[in-house]
């Protein structure tokens, strides 16, 4: 996982990684948002979602302390970060500021 990991976010495209879990109560809450994200921002974007259960090598790498917490990058930068449930709004004018 991490090799792909590491391609995805090696990417021109800007990547958004979403850590969560499966029994985390605002992660579900984030999933909507994350669906309605992509269906407006289409192909501007990436979206990624890391189970923070399963892939515990990647949150510790990126010291994940809870979730959901987001991460976007491009071209192997992290650009952005914030733990919590955000709004539709409030991400993808976030992710706007980083497209150019």
């Amino acid at each position: 996982m991490n090799a792909k990991f590491n391609e995805i976010i090696q990417s021109n495209q800007l990547v958004l990684i979403d850590f969560f879990a499966d029994w985390c109560g605002p992660c579900k809450m984030m999933s909507p948002v994350l669906q309605e994200v992509k269906g407006i921002l289409k192909d501007d974007l990436k979206i990624i979602k890391i189970n923070v259960d399963q892939h515990q090598d990647l949150a510790t790498e990126f010291m994940v302390r809870g979730v959901p917490t987001l991460l976007l990058f491009k071209s192997g930068k992290m650009l952005w970060r914030q733990s919590g449930v955000l709004s539709v709004k409030d991400l993808v004018s976030t992710v706007q500021s980083h497209m150019n």
